[in-house]
């Protein structure tokens, strides 16, 4: 199954987003230091996964069963 890099991205940053929005609504409000978490986390994991490139596809010689 190949991932693109798009996807990785996309997918960590929205979990990044809930998992900060999920703990900002524990309360029942969201702040707005709070949305600004969640931006961050977002943003975060969009970069920080984007800047991280996939493993090339092994040719089979370091594959152990």
């Amino acid at each position: 199954m190949k991932i693109s890099r798009y996807w990785k991205a996309v997918v960590s940053a929205l979990a990044a987003g809930a998992g900060s929005l999920s703990v900002a609504v524990t309360d029942d409000t969201v702040t707005a230091a709070e949305g600004w978490a969640a931006l961050c986390a977002v943003l975060a994991a969009l970069g920080f996964t984007w800047a991280v490139p996939n493993r090339p596809a092994s040719s089979g010689e370091d594959v152990q069963a």
